[in-house]
């Protein structure tokens, strides 16, 4: 079995900007190792073959991943996947003869856990950060690296049993993710920029109950210019985000995005001067950069005491539509009060965000890697 690593972007373009830096930091430490980026659309392939061209003379090819899709290629917009499990079962003799392969999801975790004979060794990276992580899936439990952001996330995981030397943490690797589409959209007017970036699971969302008027609300008020960036998969269950960007579409002081790339690279959490939310994860990187935050209590949960929502301890929840404005308006102001709890929550979720997440992963793969070798 030859020296080599195999990087599996086969969901989301979300997942990229966690896999990518990884890329390329292994192939600044290991030049000459082979590096294969398996993908699952022309969509991905467009986007990593461009940032690739930085890099002529190294050993990463992109190869096709067995069902590959032809998309239209249009900004990184997210493209509809082809089915993963059959897409897996057809790689798998392909991966049993790599080494090590490295993931961002669970699902490809389906490999390990019912080829458990598959020689291949699986590392498994953190896309997702918060007290809403799905830490049980029981597809976890087949890897054989798991890398996580910080030491309190770690520890999560220990506390359900997972072995402690294959619990990684190297910090949060999208922060060295060096290729964001833009800085700032453009508006009409110089306003402080609001963020509303609604989660897309329902049991976890604003949408549903609150959403459009949300919306609505924020721009009659015509204080703030608004970035309506969702979860790319909300269109999915909620087909109406599409039809009220196209509403929208054309109006100086709003930027509707609800499946480009941008809206997942960390364009719009850096460039937004107020959060509003539910509880994305996405939070967690607005607050590498403490500045005010509101959250919006759509399905009146009991948050106080529960673990799940944590990360309201960062700005003022909302409870009833009608404070929502009032608690915008006063964001600014009210931020002291909650700047120190969202600095620790950002440490305590993200670990470093400096930008060495990355050289750090591409250790722990390379030390995967030799310890096959032993093994």
């Amino acid at each position: 079995m030859r020296d080599r690593v195999a990087f599996l972007f086969l969901g989301e373009t979300l997942l990229i900007p966690h896999l990518f830096p990884i890329v390329e930091a292994l192939g600044d430490l290991a030049p000459d190792l082979p590096q294969d980026l398996w993908v699952s659309t022309s969509m991905h392939e467009a986007l990593i073959g461009g940032w690739l061209a930085e890099r002529p003379h190294a050993p990463i090819r992109i190869r096709r991943a067995p069902g590959f899709r032809t998309v239209a290629v249009d900004d990184g917009t997210n493209p509809p996947l082809p089915p993963k499990l059959p897409m897996l079962a057809r790689l798998a003799p392909r991966l049993a003869r790599v080494p090590v392969a490295v993931c961002a999801e669970q699902t490809s975790l389906w490999l390990p856990r019912l080829l458990p004979f598959l020689p291949t060794r699986f590392v498994k990276t953190s896309h997702g950060v918060g007290s809403m992580s799905a830490r049980d899936d029981r597809r976890r439990r087949a890897a054989w690296h798991t890398l996580v952001p910080s030491e309190r996330e770690r520890r999560t995981y220990l506390q359900r049993g997972m072995p402690p030397e294959r619990i990684v943490a190297t910090g949060y690797v999208k922060a060295g993710f060096r290729q964001r589409s833009y800085a700032k959209p453009e508006f009409a007017e110089d306003r402080p920029v609001l963020l509303y970036n609604p989660h897309w699971q329902q049991h976890r969302s604003s949408w549903w109950q609150w959403g459009q008027q949300v919306v609505r609300r924020v721009l009659a008020e015509g204080r703030w210019n608004l970035i309506f960036a969702p979860h790319q998969r909300l269109v999915e269950r909620a087909p109406e985000v599409r039809a009220l960007c196209e509403e929208l579409k054309g109006r100086g002081d709003t930027h509707c995005d609800y499946q480009s790339f941008a809206a997942v690279d960390g364009s719009y959490t850096a460039a937004a001067d107020l959060y509003l939310g539910d509880t994305s994860s996405q939070l967690l990187e607005f607050l590498v950069r403490p500045r005010p935050c509101v959250f919006l209590n759509a399905g009146g949960a009991a948050w106080r005491q529960d673990p799940s929502y944590a990360m309201w301890v960062a700005g003022e929840v909302v409870d009833n539509l009608d404070g929502l404005l009032p608690a915008l308006s006063r964001a600014g102001t009210e931020h002291p009060r909650f700047a120190d709890a969202q600095a620790a929550l950002a440490s305590d979720s993200l670990g470093d965000t400096s930008g060495a997440a990355p050289a750090r992963a591409a250790s722990e793969i390379l030390r995967v890697l030799a310890g096959r070798h032993a093994g």
